[in-house]
Order: C-alpha cells, then structure tokens, then sequence
C-alpha cells in the first residue's frame, strides 16, 4: 500500500464539516474516492471544496476542524 498526502492549494482556515450542526464530511477510517470532499477551506469568507486526490482510506487528519493552515499544509494521510 502506499501512503498519499492531501495538501491545501490555499491558506485560510479548515473545516471538516459542511455546517457546525452536521457529520464532518470524512473521519478517520472511512474510505475515499478520488474527487470525494473531505473538508472545507474558508478564505475571506469564501467556501473551497477540499477533494481527495487520491482513492482508498484515511488513515489521519492532521489538522482539527476550524484550525488555520497555509498553502502547502498537509490535511489528511491517505494509504492507497
């Protein structure tokens, strides 16, 4: 199996959930498609879908939910 990284294309801050009331799109554990969201990136009040670029399962977020990241920061491990 080899491991991927998902980066943020964006600074801003992250969000695992669609809205603070729901599920957060992916846990740990869960599996993923290519293209599937798996948080959010909000800058100047602007919303980016984050999407994996890679299929299989996460095996870690390496960021909490409402932290601020950089361009380049990794969000999540994924082992495909």
């Amino acid at each position: 199996m080899a491991k991927s990284e998902i980066r943020s294309p964006l600074p801003g801050t992250f969000y695992r959930r669609p809205a603070p009331d729901q599920p957060a799109y992916k846990e740990a554990g869960d599996k993923v498609a290519k293209g599937d969201v798996i948080g959010l990136v909000e800058v100047m009040k602007s919303f980016h879908e984050i999407t994996s670029t890679v299929g299989g399962v996460i095996t870690a977020f390496l960021i909490e939910n409402e932290e601020p990241l950089m361009a380049g920061h990794v969000i999540a491990e994924v082992e495909s």
